[in-house]
């Protein structure tokens, strides 16, 4: 039998993603397991992962990626770290899950609040869905109050109250709000534009008073890279807090990824409450809610909000989780990562600007990034988004693809620089990125 190489792939071999996909297709809903790995919004077929490592994985097919996905963020050290697995194994040589305390989650959770500003109390979950959700909770049972404000295009997971006017795969799928979600529920979300001082004037004048919580993503990333002004940011805050309202960030992308202090510390403003997911985990599924001691007294077993889950504080996550913030912290990996992330803006943008004909913008925040399409303007609000901008991604994504660099499979999702990626990966991200737009805007 013909052996393929990772890199190139084999004839053998060069149907084993579409074979994965059609038999997945008759088990799972769309083939997935999550909406937006069904590559509808870039057509084609998915890719199947192989194995992974660094700053790279290969496909079924026996190719090789370039991987500016890292699962959707949480591997800021790469696939496959040697101390994360080192961290895992030994943690399962002991037991996969107790449903008890252990030392572990006490470890974590004294680390996320030493590196996090304002946070007295942290308790852990599954999902960063378990958390926002979670997170409202306990907000309605401190105030009393039942209404909660959201922003357009800001995504939260998918718990019913949340999906309205809802980013990520909800917009992928042109699709902002979901079936299913009863109109009671619903009604009880109020949704604003992102950077509009006069809606926020208005909202907080009408339902101040009524409102339980204001939950923001304070670097909007799951409907584009939707930087926020600093300004907007802090009369948010003000307002929130002259009306009672707890304010609750999603920092489920955007907390350790921009900084040990996440949004917080790059903005200077202490939320009540705030949301972590993806990298708490270390790769490993993990969630996690944390704030203020006032508001966490209410929280079982302490007081009447009830919140539980079976495999919450999972040893293994929170293995992973412990050890990817001591690296963080340890390697000062952040200042690595803004070189990174400062080497690719100057190609990205030095190509964007030799070209004033491409209707692209190039955006970052640290090691998030995104390419606006349809408008050489980075927009700041979900209706900002030119009309056109998925179907020019769409050709974008599948030239990069040609040329084994990975991104993410909708227009609306950033991507993601991780401490295994190199000097020589984000010149070669770029010379494909160059290619991939001639080619996109010549068509």
């Amino acid at each position: 039998m013909t052996t393929s190489s990772p890199e190139t792939g084999s004839t053998e071999t060069a149907c084993r993603n579409a074979e994965l996909f059609a038999r997945a297709q008759a088990v799972l809903p769309g083939g997935v397991s999550s909406p937006v790995r069904a590559f509808r919004a870039v057509g084609g077929t998915p890719l199947f992962v192989r194995e992974a490592k660094g700053a790279t994985f290969v496909d079924e097919n026996g190719t090789r990626y370039l991987d500016f996905v890292q699962s959707w963020g949480p591997l800021i050290l790469g696939h496959a770290h040697p101390e994360i697995l080192s961290a895992v194994q030994d943690a399962a040589s002991r037991g996969l899950t107790f449903g008890a305390p252990h030392t572990g989650e006490v470890e974590l959770a004294e680390r996320i609040a030493r590196q996090y500003p304002g946070i007295d109390r942290v308790r852990f979950t599954s999902s960063g869905t378990e958390a926002t959700m979670s997170a409202l909770r306990l907000a309605r049972g401190a105030t009393g109050r039942d209404r909660i404000l959201k922003f357009s295009g800001c995504y939260h997971g998918h718990s019913d109250g949340l999906l309205v006017a809802a980013g990520s795969g909800a917009i992928t799928l042109g699709e902002p709000s979901s079936a299913g979600v009863p109109a009671d529920v619903a009604r009880l979300t109020s949704v604003l534009p992102l950077d509009d001082e006069a809606a926020l004037d208005a909202y907080f004048t009408a339902h101040g008073d009524e409102t339980a919580a204001v939950i923001l993503e304070p670097i909007p990333a799951n409907n584009g890279l939707l930087l926020q002004r600093p300004e907007w940011l802090r009369h948010l805050h003000e307002l929130a807090a002259r009306h009672g309202v707890v304010t609750i960030w999603d920092e489920v992308i955007s907390g350790f990824r921009v900084g040990l202090g996440g949004a917080a510390a790059v903005y200077g403003i202490t939320p009540d409450l705030v949301t972590f997911g993806k990298i708490v985990g270390g790769g490993m599924p993990c969630g996690a809610f944390a704030g203020a001691a006032r508001l966490f007294d209410r929280l079982a077993p302490l007081g009447p909000v009830y919140q539980a889950g079976t495999l919450s504080g999972n040893p293994i996550a929170m293995a992973a989780g412990n050890r990817t913030l001591q690296i963080l912290e340890r390697d000062g990996v952040h200042d690595q990562l803004e070189a990174l992330g400062d080497r690719l803006e100057r190609g990205a943008r030095a190509m964007i600007d030799a070209h004033p004909d491409w209707r692209v913008a190039f955006v970052r925040q640290g090691s998030l990034f995104w390419f606006a399409f349809g408008d050489r303007t980075v927009p700041r609000t979900d209706s900002a988004i030119a009309a056109d901008a998925a179907a020019l991604y769409r050709r974008f994504f599948a030239a990069c693809l040609r040329e084994q660099v990975y991104l993410a499979p909708s227009a609306y999702e950033v991507g993601f620089l991780s401490a295994a990626h190199g000097d020589a990966d984000v010149d070669r991200a770029i010379a494909v990125f160059e290619r991939a737009l001639a080619e996109t805007f010549s068509a």
